[in-house]
């Protein structure tokens, strides 16, 4: 006979209720871990920011007298929002808000290092304007106290606070807007020779920019408003190779240089040598440069969105020069640019190829003529053109501190205001323009408010073309 069936026992309610109470703290006990686990401790200090079209960043960076970090200095945020910050091992800061408008930002001064002071403590706190999708920054200068003096303009979020006076590298509205300046504190020698400085590096940085364009409107007379685009297309490749792929920096400006060299023997290739073939006029080729220009800057816009991207996100070494403070980064953008302007000088004058160059420069006719072929000089301009701005770029964002999907077009009227003062058509032109552009541009800050002094090199290009309309180095053509 089988064995009785064992009756089971029925679960009491009780019972039940008691298995669903414990499955229940089980899967909260669960969700808390997993909380803690994923949450970020609380009290984590930001180690950067990047702005958003729906939020900005407010950073700057604090050093001591001695030019050393100013780490775990404390800075309250008020305005439209409230926050803080705190300086890291590095003396930076940095704090994200949502919402655009004035913000005060005041140094709590009982956390500064032992033995420094504000050296303007009356500066403090200073106010920022935010605009959502930027950055703004502002330095608060330690050392002895001076005379009160108006804020200092508002300086690059990453570029340190020397313990001299001026600022190098100031950027023109990508990462660090300078709202707010006055532009007239107190002239001193210091002043007057950071500012020199700094001209002197900002024009030979566009001077890599502008002689590619020189060139260009020399060979083909052609007006090429899409070329600040390819000084864009640098400082971006530069940084997709360091920050996405991973390359060294040195590698990175080498690969940078070569994708602005393809792309201008790309456009000449595809679009320039066709339209000439065709005999299209200049000036339909120039409009045609317009809309190039504005479909690539939203194409990069596209990509790589609206705020500013930093090649290197390492805080700048500075170095003093006697009473001039100067990052590493922009010292190397000056050699570098020294060294191959000097070799396009050297292109242009020493060899064969040069020649002819300036030959069809000067009369395109005469030199097809002569057996030189017209085209292939043509394509090597476009090609050294591109590679020349995309170098320029690749520096540009260095000594900006950050690059943008239209870093290229914030400068453009100024390259053709370097290439009109040194003379249309005139690589050499191209670079004594632009260092005079670069001069009055960051010596006009000791005299006007920074967000105008761009406003000098416009006046000298409207002056050149009334007074001396073929520039400093250009030949007077008859007309007519």
């Amino acid at each position: 006979m089988p064995p009785a069936a064992i009756p089971r026992r029925r679960p009491t309610a009780s019972r039940t209720a008691t298995r669903r109470r414990s499955g229940l703290t089980g899967v909260l006990l669960a969700l808390g871990a997993l909380v803690v686990l994923l949450a970020p401790p609380a009290a984590a200090e930001a180690t950067s920011c990047s702005p958003t079209p729906t939020t900005a960043c407010l950073s700057g960076t604090i050093r001591t007298a001695d030019g050393d970090p100013a780490v775990g200095v404390e800075l309250s945020i008020t305005g439209p929002e409230e926050t803080s910050a705190v300086t890291g091992e590095d003396g930076r800061w940095f704090a994200e808000v949502s919402a655009a408008g004035a913000y005060e930002v005041a140094v709590d001064e009982e956390t500064l290092p032992a033995g420094e002071t504000l050296r303007d403590p009356a500066a403090n706190p200073r106010t920022v304007t935010v605009t959502l999708g930027s950055s703004a920054g502002t330095l608060f200068p330690l050392g002895e106290p001076s005379a009160p003096s108006a804020p200092p303009a508002g300086g690059s979020p990453d570029a340190p606070a020397p313990p001299g006076d001026g600022e190098v590298g100031l950027e023109p509205g990508l990462d660090a807007p300078t709202q707010g300046s006055t532009g007239g504190s107190a002239i001193t020698w210091g002043r007057v020779a950071q500012q020199a400085t700094a001209g002197i590096i900002f024009g030979t940085l566009l001077a890599l920019a502008s002689v590619g364009l020189s060139l260009i409107f020399g060979t083909t007379g052609l007006s090429n408003f899409a070329h600040a685009e390819m000084v864009t297309l640098g400082g971006l490749a530069a940084y997709v190779f360091v920050q996405i792929v991973g390359v060294p920096l040195l590698p990175a400006v080498l690969l940078a240089v070569l994708v602005g060299a393809l792309a201008g023997w790309v456009q000449d290739a595809g679009m320039w040598k066709p339209l000439r073939k065709r005999r299209v006029g200049l000036t339909q080729q120039l409009i045609v440069t317009i809309g190039l220009a504005i479909t690539v800057q939203y194409v990069f816009q596209f990509f790589f969105g609206g705020g500013s991207l930093r090649i290197v996100r390492a805080n700048p070494t500075t170095i003093p020069l006697g009473p001039v403070f100067i990052t590493t980064q922009s010292l190397i953008g000056l050699v570098v640019g020294l060294l191959v302007l000097g070799a396009v000088a050297y292109f242009l004058v020493g060899t064969r190829t040069g020649r002819a160059t300036r030959a069809v420069s000067d009369n395109p006719a005469l030199a097809a003529a002569s057996g030189i072929a017209v085209d292939r000089i043509i394509r090597l301009v476009w090609t050294i053109g591109g590679a020349l701005a995309a170098l320029g770029g690749v520096f540009l964002g260095l000594y900006f501190n950050a690059t943008s999907w239209n870093m290229g077009a914030t400068i453009l009227l100024l390259m053709f205001a370097a290439v009109t003062l040194g003379g249309l058509g005139t690589a050499f032109g191209a670079l004594v323009g632009s260092l005079v552009i670069g001069l009055v541009v960051e010596l006009s800050n000791l005299v006007i408010p920074s967000d105008m002094r761009y406003a000098g090199a416009l006046v000298i290009l409207i002056l050149v073309l009334l007074l001396r309309p073929q520039g400093i180095l250009g030949r007077a053509e008859r007309i007519g």
